[in-house]
């Protein structure tokens, strides 16, 4: 049963029916097939850029979609309710614009936004290091000025989309210290980058993520994105942001597994009685059903701050945190639910409980969230 949204206007209201229709069309009859084969879903991308799915919180103005973020975040969630890596992949490609559209120059954004929010091109997120993840000030691939632009050497790792993506937001060292970062809009092929093979993961089979090896690359001049020194707050900036898409695409994957069991629930019998009629499982159900609004209003109250010009800093982080343990939680339930059957791969619920983990682990671990929350109370 579709969930019942509260919405600022009609077009929201149309833009959600659009994203299901595409949805149950093209994510949700194909989802099996590629996440058991591990097979990229040719063609799905350019499908939803089409559809105006891949720009919608930029301006029009670049041919973005001038949507609120509470409005993406919910087509976000509709999403990843039918196919987890497609969301992930569509927030971490939303995450990759950010660099040019918040911080590029009038050029910047005017050469290469309409194709990036029309979907023409979809990227990835350069940050992690093999030896730099949540300590991002540590990173150590380099970026040596030349005549003309930038030699790019070093190490990337944990790339969505590597490999794949035709363009990647990168951080490179420039400089020393954790002010010594930059960003750069760097190309998805070039003379000197390599990726290595697809991890082997738990979940999110039908999207890759990949090492890449920069080996000195070169890149023009004007492909710095804001000023040298700068990528921190570039990337953090984006992060904030980012973290909202996780938390959406979270609780997207917690409520298809809430649906799965409910229905499960209806249907199978023990002792003479349906099981959701058992209060001890009825009361797993409500748990999970409560679990699924709660963190819900918790990403739209980040999103609506966000959408007001507030600080959202914190919000973000507590909105991470919840619809990802929460999703944690709620697929695991749901494969009690089925019993021995959600122990087997015959249904979805196991898959779900697979992709939930990785929730908890990147865009910041929610260890690193509670961090910067409990940073946020020390103030």
């Amino acid at each position: 049963m579709p969930v019942e949204r509260l919405l600022p206007d009609q077009d929201a209201r149309d833009l959600i029916e659009l994203t299901r229709e595409i949805a149950d069309k093209e994510l949700a009859r194909r989802v099996d097939e590629h996440e058991r084969a591990e097979t990229y879903p040719e063609g799905l991308f350019g499908t939803l850029g089409a559809a105006g799915l891949l720009g919608l919180p930029y301006p029009e103005e670049f041919g973005g979609g001038g949507r609120p973020y509470e409005v993406y975040l919910q087509v976000i969630e509709e999403l990843a309710a039918r196919w987890a890596a497609v969301a992930v992949a569509t927030s971490v490609h939303t995450l990759a614009c950010f660099p040019v559209a918040s911080f590029g120059t009038q050029r910047q954004r005017e050469r290469w936004l309409p194709d990036m929010l029309a979907g023409r091109i979809v990227g990835g997120y350069s940050l992690s290091e093999p030896q730099a993840g949540s300590d991002a000030a540590a990173l150590a691939c380099k970026a040596e000025r030349t005549e003309s632009g930038y030699r790019i050497t070093g190490n990337k790792a944990w790339i969505t989309h590597g490999g794949i993506a035709d363009f990647y937001a990168l951080f490179a060292r420039t400089g020393e210290g954790g002010r010594g970062i930059s960003c750069f809009l760097a190309p998805g092929a070039a003379d000197g980058l390599a990726f290595g093979r697809p991890e082997e993961k738990m979940g999110l089979h039908a999207v890759p993520t990949t090492s890449a090896h920069w080996d000195g690359a070169l890149l023009e001049a004007d492909r710095l994105i804001g000023e040298e020194g700068q990528g921190l707050q570039i990337a953090f900036s984006a992060l904030d942001s980012g973290r909202l898409g996780i938390a959406a695409c979270a609780t997207g994957l917690a409520q298809a597994a809430l649906d799965e069991a409910v229905a499960y629930a209806k249907e199978r019998q023990a002792f003479g009685k349906k099981i959701i009629d058992h209060q001890g499982l009825g009361f797993l159900l409500a748990d999970m059903a409560a679990g699924v609004d709660s963190a819900r209003a918790m990403y739209l109250d980040a999103a609506r701050r966000r959408d007001a010009g507030l600080p959202y800093s914190r919000q973000a982080s507590v909105a991470k945190l919840v619809a990802t343990d929460t999703a944690m939680k709620v697929t695991t339930d749901a494969v009690q639910v089925f019993g021995g059957y959600g122990y087997t791969r015959e249904f979805r619920v196991e898959r779900y409980m697979r992709e939930a983990k990785i929730m908890q682990i990147f865009e910041g671990t929610n260890q690193i969230q509670r961090l910067v929350i409990s940073r946020h109370l020390a103030r």
